[in-house]
C-alpha cells in the first residue's frame, strides 16, 4: 500500500516561511514514490512579514495557513486537525518560518519554545514510532523536544559553504548529537526514527538541495 506523509509548511518564501525549493523538492519526491500527501499548516499569524528584494520586514500581516496554501495549490488543512492515524510519517521542510512561525528559535534559540500544535504533532509520531523527515533549519524542532537525538544541519565549522553552520552548536547545547554530512546526505537516527538533511543550510546549488531532500524522503518512506 502507498505511504501517507504528512507535510507542514510554515508560510510560503524563505525569510518568512516555508523555503519553497526545499517544499517543492518534498512533493516532488513523495509524488514520484507515489505516497499520498496531507499538507498542513497552524492557523496563526506570521512573526512578520519580509519583503524578499530588501530582505527587511515589512509592515503587512499574514497568516501562516493562508501562505502555506500557495505551495499546496490549496490543498490544505489546519494543522489543528492532523489525525495521526491518517498518516505513516511526518515531513517539515526548511525555511525561516520553522523558526518563527512553528517555533520562536529566531529570537529565543535553544530557550524557544514550539508552536502547541506544531510540538504535539512532532511528539505524537515520534511517540508512535512513526518517522520524522526534517530539512535546512527544521531539525531544531527535533533537537528542542527530543533530547539526546541525533541530527545533522550539514557541518559544524562555519565557512562560505556552510554560512549556518553555528546552529549544530546550539544543537549540541542541547544534548543532541550533530553528525557532519555533506547537503547530498542524509542522517538516520534509528532509535528515534529521524532523517534529517541539510539542505539550504549549505550554500549549495539549488539541484544539489533538491537530491538531498531526496534522499531524506527516500529514508522516510524506507522506515514508514
Amino acid at each position: 500500500m502507498a505511504k501517507c506523509v504528512a507535510v507542514i509548511l510554515s508560510g510560503c518564501g524563505v525569510y518568512d516561511g516555508s523555503e519553497i525549493h526545499e517544499s517543492s523538492a518534498v512533493l516532488v519526491h513523495l509524488s514520484r514514490a507515489e505516497a499520498k500527501v496531507n499538507i498542513y499548516a497552524p492557523d496563526v499569524d506570521q512573526m512578520h512579514v519580509v519583503n524578499h528584494i530588501k530582505g527587511e520586514p515589512t509592515e503587512e500581516s499574514r497568516n501562516v495557513l493562508t501562505e502555506s496554501a500557495r505551495i499546496a495549490r490549496g490543498n490544505i488543512q489546519d494543522l489543528a486537525t492532523l489525525k495521526l492515524a491518517d498518516n505513516d510519517a511526518l515531513i517539515i521542510p526548511g525555511g525561516f518560518g520553522v523558526a518563527k512561525n512553528l517555533s520562536t528559535w529566531a529570537t529565543q534559540g535553544k530557550d524557544c519554545e514550539l508552536n502547541p500544535a506544531v510540538e504535539k504533532a512532532i511528539k505524537d509520531f515520534h511517540k508512535a514510532g512513526k518517522p520524522l523527515g526534517l530539512c535546512c533549519i527544521s531539525p531544531v524542532l527535533a533537537a528542542k523536544i527530543l533530547p539526546g537525538c541525533e541530527l545533522t544541519v550539514g557541518h559544524d565549522m562555519e565557512c562560505e559553504m556552510w554560512p549556518y553552520a553555528k546552529t549544530a552548536d546550539t544543537m549540541k547545547e542541547l544534548g543532541c548529537k550533530h553528525i557532519n554530512k555533506q547537503v547530498g546526505e542524509a542522517h538516520v537516527d534509528t532509535k528515534n526514527k529521524l532523517v534529517t538533511t541539510s539542505a539550504f543550510m549549505c550554500n549549495a546549488p539549488v539541484h544539489e538541495v533538491f537530491d538531498g531532500v531526496g534522499v531524506m524522503v527516500k529514508l522516510v518512506l524506507e522506515l514508514a
